[in-house]
């Protein structure tokens, strides 16, 4: 017995959510068919209040399901109607095993990215665990939809923000198959069947079972079917067409308007066509019961199924599985989901070609009895094989397995950072360490998507105004020192920290400075940059081939971005830079390659000067260290460069491979390879060319031998916190949502001086 709860939604929501924002907004966009064309200021006031209405919809299905969820059901929500519920569900409960189908087509994302709401919607849907979709072509056009517009990361798996995999995968839907094999050999269905044969003695049947809706090509059909009896004059008093019409949304004008078309074309043909005893068209304004329909299926010796875009269109399989005896011929759009799983047995046709389709009707009228056979086997076996019960439990299946994986991932991502501790460890501590990252962690976040001016903002970053006071309060503290650690250039970190008591370490280290001092460059004297001339005429051949994209020249770098181009124009783009670049102006050079985020940087990189310890003159051992930034995953050793002895509560897991010791004292080349691993922090949004090289441990060396050996750094295991920023796999230890919560971190700091 079936357990059902009702969901109850007063008239008027029912009439903005269902009627408004599902039938009349997304169901035309997802078969192609558009936005509202009439009326548009009308659709334009109202669309808002329809938008809500689903939202509120969507909740109350939420709040449903909240109040009889328990641990470790799974919650499998379905078609366009609930878009919204998965983010609901998530966000009440993010344990929740939630998975998501759609039982429509997915347009491209050319077509989607015209509703107005098309960010929400993706991002919804993406709280869930599993997306499915009949096809591949659905599954596809869902990830670039997200890609193009969301400008998240498509992977073979789904797609990935921010570490969370969402998982997308085709799940075609099938039929309870059984049912209909059993259902002919009831004595209703043979009466029918014997009725039908003796009323059709002598002719073929065609058969067409649809809903009479704009997207089922029925006037397409009828059309081709006239076509076809004009060119075959011999087979006009040989074969019958038995459409089934079911009427939907009668009260809707357009639907109105296409009744009375179909009715004027069947009519028009019959007069054309038919006699005093038959007619070439029987069409029925009504949908039969399930025995009357299986004996239809089964004495059919062409099934015509003609949809402009289905979802799946179960029609075809029906047909299928009730034709053993007969093995009739299925004509099938190629526009149905049902032509990805039936498409090497049926005859594949373009609804919108008349000619075609008529062409198509002969071939299957005349089609040899063992070519019908093969075609029929292929498809039957899909069809038994392929059940509604095999679907669902292949998706709920699939989502276990998939929530099982993502398990696995969040082992690998750091815990949110314990600010209480951080800040109770700083204020016990005597000598502090604060290394901070710039882009995405003392920055606003910038649009992804380049709207308004964000593309301007991103490439003149501004320090968040509200992290000024607590900045400020942190560089004037004298047992603190804070070192800005970015990609940027000098200017840029001279325009946002000049007026702090801080370091600057400008261009992955290149240059560095006390911003009570001047620029210092870490490279070496004998650093050859003849390179920067031929980098530079590449840039600026794929910068006018690529639109939309850039590229800045640097004292010691150069990059190009192409973050605000076409995603996928974009990749392809700096996959063939990188070829010229390889094959030709870096070929010899002394350059390792790094790559970031929609860009791409060639900096130098040969020697970074332990400068800090050395012009502070510290007395006493650095014993607590807070390193946070947004850096790239090739320069995420700085994260576990300092690592001691990691503390009991840091899972196993989430543990980088570092030293054993429980203090670690840095001197010599080590302190080297830590400046040196701080020059790779790279911008933290780009990606990047980095030239690097051994030269530069001996000076260092010297540099920190005038310490006399005393040691830099006295470390303790719970007075290190390495916290990533916005990005959830990392090598830190800890991680940070946002820059808002560097804010509040940082405040916390400066309050516990």
């Amino acid at each position: 017995m079936q357990r059902c709860i009702p969901v109850f939604l007063d008239e008027e929501v029912v009439h903005q959510y269902y009627n408004g924002y599902c039938n009349n907004i997304l169901w035309p966009l997802f078969h192609y068919i558009g936005l509202p064309q009439e009326d548009r200021l009308a659709t334009t006031r109202s669309f808002q209040s329809q938008f809500d209405a689903y939202k509120k919809a969507n909740q109350l299905f939420a709040d449903v399901v909240n109040e009889h969820y328990e641990e470790g059901d799974v919650v499998w929500c379905h078609d366009y109607h609930l878009m919204f519920l998965p983010k609901c569900l998530k966000e009440r409960n993010s344990k929740m095993k939630v998975g998501w189908f759609l039982h429509t087509p997915f347009p491209s994302s050319e077509i989607h990215r015209m509703l107005p709401s098309r960010l929400e919607l993706l991002r919804s849907v993406l709280a869930a665990d599993l997306v499915g979709f009949h096809t591949y072509d659905y599954a596809r056009h869902f990830v670039s939809a997200c890609t193009r517009i969301l400008g998240l990361e498509g992977t073979p798996e789904g797609v990935e923000d921010q570490g969370k995999l969402t998982r997308i995968a085709a799940f075609p839907v099938g039929i309870d198959s059984e049912r209909f094999i059993k259902a002919l050999e009831l004595p209703e269905v043979q009466d029918h069947m014997k009725v039908l044969k003796q009323r059709f003695a002598g002719r073929k049947v065609m058969l067409g079972v649809d809903r009479l809706d704009m997207i089922k090509g029925i006037p397409q059909k009828i059309l081709a079917f006239e076509k076809f009896l004009e060119e075959n004059p011999n087979w006009r008093n040989k074969v019958v067409l038995l459409q089934i019409a079911v009427p939907t949304r009668t009260d809707v004008p357009e639907y109105q308007k296409l009744t009375s078309q179909v009715h004027e074309i069947v009519g028009r043909i019959n007069g054309r066509f038919g006699s005093l005893t038959a007619v070439p068209i029987h069409h029925l304004d009504r949908s039969l019961d399930f025995h009357e329909l299986c004996a239809l299926y089964a004495v059919t010796d062409v099934a015509l199924v003609t949809s402009l875009r289905d979802g799946m269109n179960l029609v075809s399989y029906e047909y299928v599985a009730c034709q053993e005896s007969k093995k009739g011929v299925l004509i099938l759009s190629e526009f149905a989901g049902a032509a990805q799983s039936l498409g090497a047995g049926a005859i594949l046709v373009n609804p919108w070609n008349v000619t075609e389709v008529a062409s198509s009707i002969g071939y299957a009228l005349n089609m040899p009895a063992d070519e019908r056979e093969k075609r029929h086997h292929h498809n039957f076996k899909h069809v038994i094989s392929h059940t509604a019960q095999e679907w669902a439990s292949t998706f709920v299946s699939e989502l276990n397995v998939t929530i099982v994986e993502a398990q696995l991932r969040t082992r690998q991502i750091p815990p949110p950072l314990p600010i209480e501790v951080a800040v109770d460890r700083y204020s016990c501590s005597n000598n502090r360490l604060l290394i901070l990252g710039f882009n995405a962690t003392l920055t606003e976040p910038v649009d992804t998507l380049g709207r308004k001016d964000s593309q301007i903002n991103e490439w003149q970053p501004k320090l968040r105004p509200d992290l000024r006071e607590p900045l400020r309060k942190l560089c004037d503290d004298p047992k603190t020192t804070v070192l800005v650690l970015s990609g940027s250039a000098r200017n840029v970190l001279d325009d946002n920290f000049s007026d702090y008591n801080l370091w600057l370490a400008a261009e992955n280290g290149m240059f560095l400075r006390v911003t009570t001092g001047d620029w210092m460059t870490t490279m070496p004297e004998n650093l050859s940059m003849e390179w920067v001339d031929s980098v530079k005429n590449v840039f600026e051949y794929f910068t006018d081939r690529t639109p939309r994209s850039q590229f800045e020249v640097r004292e010691t770098s150069l990059i190009w971005n192409y973050k605000y181009s076409d995603v996928e124009f974009g990749r392809l783009q700096a996959r063939d830079l990188l070829q010229h670049l390889w094959t030709g102006p870096i070929s010899n050079a002394s350059l390792d390659v790094v790559q970031g985020r929609r860009s791409v940087e060639s900096a130098a990189i040969d020697r970074i000067l332990g400068e800090i310890v050395h012009n502070k003159g510290m007395k006493e051992p650095i014993d607590y260290v807070l390193c946070i930034g947004h850096f790239l995953t090739k320069d995420e050793d700085i994260y576990t460069f300092f690592e001691p002895e990691l503390p009991s509560e840091v899972p196993a897991s989430v543990r980088p491979q570092v030293p054993t010791q429980v203090r670690t004292s840095i001197v010599g080349s080590r302190a080297a390879l830590l400046m040196k691993q701080n020059s790779t922090s790279a911008v933290e949004q780009n990606k990047s060319y980095a030239i690097d090289g051994d030269t530069l441990h001996s000076m260092v060396t010297d540099r920190i031998s005038l310490q006399e050996g005393s040691s830099v750094l006295d470390l303790q295991a719970n007075d290190y916190f390495s916290c990533s920023v916005a990005r959830k796999r990392s090598n830190s230890r800890y991680r940070l949502q946002s820059s808002d919560e560097v804010v509040t971190l940082l405040r916390e700091l400066a309050d516990h001086r």
